[in-house]
């Protein structure tokens, strides 16, 4: 109908230089009025791209993955990426069967799986395909990576709540195989040795969701003595602990302190405004999009050295009157 070759089509669809503005002008206007739109499985099997990136993550639920997924888009838009989502809800199997389906439909992957061991990715990542773990064990694997110092944050919560005269420290933990609640949880432990010698460990189980937060909360309530603070292991947990004290009449930061991890962007609308670790959670996703886009571009010359994001002890009211509004947490850390 436009009166040119295929080749010409092609050209002007993709705003190609050597067409002519005139002709341009009747291919476009000849597409709009069939309502004719390039075919991306066609177009793919021409140029051997997508134009598509996958990112594998636990669970889409709640603000920590919201804003994740908010620095792994703007970083994609920035590179002309498409972002395709899929959740493995914790499980092993499932991350592992979300790799293998987006094998085909994506450029590259983003992967962020704390159950994910070392032997499924292997056997579920298609050979040649890029990858970029998060949070994720990474020992044995040749991947670029990206983890938070979750070990140093926890670390210098619980020596920040020893040093305001804390004797007794409550940790609400995450799960038990997830790697990002381990570190926490080690962190925890190694401060607690350092800080507070001879003080017995109290820690109470959760699944970083609100509802098990509430529930750690009223485990501690029914204790004969509280615990002058707790360490919630994220934020979503904190704030489900904190409903259930002021439910129970429990006045935080004057009965108990409570500090979390993470620092969502609800954290500092609670009222009191929580006392965390802050994670810059977009920017773990938009660099490990970035380090993406690169090993796309340019295989041959990927960098597998694993990086460690520093985080911040973010000081609010939760835990008493602020003696500053942050301090720098000393972190292993290298970005």
């Amino acid at each position: 109908m436009a009166n040119v070759s295929v080749a010409t089509v092609s050209r002007a669809l993709n705003d190609h230089a050597n067409v002519s503005a005139q002709t341009r002008a009747r291919v476009l206007q000849v597409a709009r009025e069939l309502g004719f739109v390039p075919s991306g499985a066609a177009r793919s099997l021409i140029t051997r791209r997508t134009q598509a990136i996958g990112a594998v993550l636990p669970d889409l639920h709640g603000e920590f993955f919201s804003e994740l997924i908010r620095g792994i888009d703007m970083a994609a838009r920035g590179h002309g990426l498409h972002l395709l989502l899929s959740s493995s809800h914790g499980a092993a199997l499932e991350a592992a069967a979300a790799v293998k389906a987006m094998s085909g439909r994506v450029d590259g992957l983003l992967i962020m799986s704390p159950h994910l061991d070392v032997r499924s990715l292997a056997e579920s990542l298609p050979r040649g395909l890029p990858a970029v773990l998060m949070n994720t064990p990474a020992n044995g694997v040749d991947l670029p990576s990206f983890t938070v110092d979750n070990y140093g944050g926890a670390y210098s919560m619980v020596r920040h709540l020893a040093g305001r005269g804390h004797q007794v420290i409550a940790l609400i933990a995450g799960p038990e195989y997830n790697f990002e609640a381990q570190e926490r949880l080690r962190g925890y432990r190694a401060a607690l040795a350092d800080f507070l010698p001879g003080s017995d460990e109290l820690i109470l189980h959760g699944d970083f969701t609100e509802g098990s937060g509430w529930r750690a909360a009223s485990q501690i309530l029914a204790l004969a003595q509280y615990p002058g603070a707790i360490f919630a292991a994220n934020d979503a947990m904190a704030i489900g602990c904190l409903c259930c004290l002021l439910e129970a009449g429990v006045q935080v930061p004057r009965d108990i302190a409570l500090v979390g991890f993470d620092d969502i962007p609800l954290a500092r609308f609670v009222n009191p405004p929580l006392t965390t670790v802050r994670v810059r959670i977009a920017e773990l996703g938009s660099l490990a999009l970035e380090r993406l886009a690169l090993a796309i571009g340019n295989p041959d010359q990927v960098n597998t050295k694993p990086l460690t994001l520093r985080c911040e002890l973010v000081v609010r009211s939760s835990c008493g009157r602020p003696q500053a509004s942050m301090v720098a947490v000393a972190s292993r850390g290298d970005v």
